[in-house]
């Protein structure tokens, strides 16, 4: 889950520190006294004066300085120093091993803005990471994309991208080679039951839409939020206003595969359902917490929300609130189990940016979410053969939605009768 932060001055301090370090790498070990000359003041000559906390911060991180020294001088080739910095960065975070860490380059930190905007070069695909198993699985195939052209389906396991083999940890290197020129091939390979299938997918403009909704017979408003990115709760509005003035008395929220995102958004729309209230407690590594609350005032129409083992983050944080406070009942299977919160950071001057874990997040009980998810009121498992099947919007065909339906229904008529 993203999170926009208040930009904390000793954290930027420290990547500005690390920065300045790894820029300065082409000079020799026994020079660090030196290297942030005209950066920290003090200057005499060709040296400054730097505190000590200063200079053992750019001491520990010496032995890069050295490793660049000796490739620059015996590397059989003239080498990217970029690149170079680059997989610096990406190893200081891949050190945490938590695999919702990681560095941007400036093109990738430009790219997850541009898909954020809801279009973007790619293939058309969304994937959740088990980062227990290490298994990447299609969550969603996009409507008219090059994804649903070639024949990839929701429930393919992506095992390799290019010459990249798929895991949990490698997921965010495949998702940045699927984007990239429009026209151009990508080669990608799935695993569907037992067998290994090859695809060449070319990459186009792709078309999110993170909402669809529709009428349901019965006065029974159904309303599908596919991530929490984007215009998504600006359109969630409007798609639920247009069910109320279609005649909706009841409403399905369906999250199922949906992998989170924004807090802020997921924070607007439980708004709209939750009188004053708690949503979510954040609690950082200083023990120090932050809540998330309703304001006052809210729509009491009758709520089933759907999730299932793809229901991830944001969409954990909006269930277990509507949950807890019994404003829902909830559909589906055990969610996904990521209860952590990650800040979103521009990193340098060249556009790079990072995504740090920094806090975890309870639900308006006290209830922990990572690693364990979201428990069902009712619990309906998807049959196995509909896991991988594309529904249109509305099909109760769709076992979990037919489920979903009938307890809407059933809380119209106990509101009639009261």
């Amino acid at each position: 889950m993203n999170h926009t932060p208040k930009l904390l001055t000793k954290m930027l301090m420290l990547i500005l520190c690390v920065m300045l370090m790894l820029t300065s790498c082409s000079l020799l070990p026994t020079e660090l006294s030196e290297v942030v000359s005209g950066m920290f003041g003090g200057a005499s000559g060709d040296t400054v004066t730097i505190s000590r906390e200063e200079y053992d911060l750019l001491q520990e991180y010496k032995q890069l300085a050295e490793m660049m020294e000796i490739v620059d001088m015996y590397y059989y080739q003239e080498p990217d120093k970029q690149a170079m910095m680059d997989g610096a960065c990406t190893g200081l975070l891949y050190g945490l091993d938590d695999p919702y860490t990681y560095y941007y380059t400036p093109e990738d930190y430009a790219a997850m803005y541009e898909e954020d905007k809801g279009e973007y070069a790619g293939i058309g695909i969304q994937i959740m990471g088990n980062y227990v198993t290490g298994i990447c699985t299609i969550s969603r195939v996009f409507l008219d994309s090059p994804a649903m052209e070639v024949g990839l389906l929701k429930g393919d396991i992506l095992t390799k991208v290019e010459d990249i083999d798929v895991d949990a940890y490698t997921m965010q290197d495949a998702v940045d080679i699927m984007r990239g020129e429009i026209g151009k091939p990508v080669n990608i390979q799935v695993m569907r039951g037992d067998q290994l299938l090859d695809f060449v997918v070319t990459r186009q403009t792709v078309h999110v839409n993170w909402v669809n909704s529709i009428m349901l017979e019965g006065d029974v408003g159904y309303l599908s939020l596919y991530e929490f990115s984007g215009d998504c709760s600006a359109a969630f509005k409007q798609h639920y206003d247009k069910l109320l003035q279609s005649g909706a008395k009841a409403l399905i929220l369906d999250l199922r595969d949906n992998p989170g995102g924004w807090v802020d958004d997921a924070v607007k729309i439980g708004d709209i359902f939750l009188d004053e209230g708690v949503i979510a407690t954040l609690q950082y590594r200083d023990g120090s917490g932050e809540t998330y609350s309703s304001k006052k005032g809210a729509d009491t129409i009758p709520m089933v929300v759907l999730v299932n083992e793809n229901s991830a983050s944001a969409s954990e944080i909006l269930s277990g609130a509507l949950q807890d406070r019994d404003r829902a009942t909830i559909v589906g299977v055990q969610t996904y189990g990521k209860g952590v919160v990650q800040y979103v950071l521009p990193v340098g001057e060249e556009g790079a940016g990072m995504q740090l874990t920094v806090a975890q997040y309870y639900t308006p009980n006290g209830n922990e979410v990572h690693k364990i998810g979201i428990t069902p009121d009712v619990v309906v498992e998807m049959p196995e053969e509909q896991k991988s099947m594309f529904f249109e919007i509305g099909d109760l065909t769709d076992v979990q939605l037919n489920e979903a339906y009938r307890v809407a229904l059933d809380m119209l008529k106990d509101a009639q009768v009261e």
